[in-house]
């Protein structure tokens, strides 16, 4: 069942990869609702799509620093 998520979660963020904003509130949510493996296999695919778009660059590296700076 948690696959399913992980994967419907990669495919909305890039359905919503035109728009920044949109793209960091959903990568926000993710980090809140999945396993922590599943983080780190989405912190892998992130390394992936960002070299696709490197619009989403800053998006990617201020969610990162907030995540680290709660932890």
């Amino acid at each position: 069942m948690s696959r399913m998520i992980y994967d419907y979660t990669k495919d909305v963020l890039e359905r919503v990869s035109f728009d920044p904003e949109l793209f960091m509130k959903e990568l926000k949510k993710a980090i809140k609702k999945l396993l922590p493996y599943e983080l780190d296999h989405l912190k892998k695919w992130l390394v992936y799509f960002i070299n696709e778009n490197p619009i989403l660059k800053p998006c990617v590296t201020n969610i990162m620093k907030q995540e680290l700076a709660n932890t």
